[in-house]
């Protein structure tokens, strides 16, 4: 039996692989925090199924946009748009049957374009709201709507979160587990 492989770039978390890992497919999960650089990465000398990435959004998300002068100033802006254009440049050199990047409402569709699709997480089933664009060549996702919880007067628990520590950052950024799925049943 041939598996299918998947490569989910930029994915500390693996949230975003799971329900692949979960249902048989092969999983290469590459991401900074394990030592792997998707800048680096090679053609692999087998076909490549799928590829899901969720680069860094620190310089492009929404949230951040008073800071972007800075960033764009020291080097963060350009650092982001190179682990992008990897992610880019794999999917070009590996043709999979499906891609997808993700990235926070902000500014990437600058470079990107418009995106394929915009979500939030209660749209798949998580309560809370955080706007993210999706880029590719992928099924749309059915929807299972719930009603987001309000936990403050921002909205979200997201936006409770503050500060800028590695835990804040992982949970901020972590896919939402009814999307991942939701995502996975779509796929081509």
């Amino acid at each position: 039996m041939i598996l299918k492989v998947i490569y989910s770039l930029c994915d500390y978390t693996g949230e975003w692989c799971k329900p692949y890992r979960d249902n048989g497919y092969d999983v290469y999960q590459i991401d900074l925090k394990y030592g792997q650089d998707a800048r680096l990465l090679e053609i692999p000398p087998y076909p490549v199924y799928g590829i899901v990435a969720a680069p860094d959004c620190n310089a492009f998300a929404g949230s951040g946009a008073q800071y972007w002068p800075d960033k764009d100033a020291d080097g963060r802006t350009l650092a982001g748009l190179e682990l992008v254009a990897a992610c880019c440049r794999f999917i070009l050199a590996t043709q999979p049957h499906f891609w997808a990047i993700e990235n926070p409402i902000g500014r990437l569709n600058k470079w990107l374009g418009e995106p394929t699709m915009r979500f939030n997480p209660c749209d798949y089933g998580d309560p809370y709201t955080k706007k993210t664009n999706l880029w590719g060549v992928f099924n749309i996702p059915v929807k299972n709507q719930v009603e987001p919880e309000k936990v403050c007067s921002q909205g979200s628990w997201v936006q409770t979160l503050g500060g800028s520590s590695e835990r804040t950052k992982t949970l901020r950024s972590s896919t939402p587990p009814g999307f991942a799925q939701a995502f996975y049943e779509a796929k081509k």
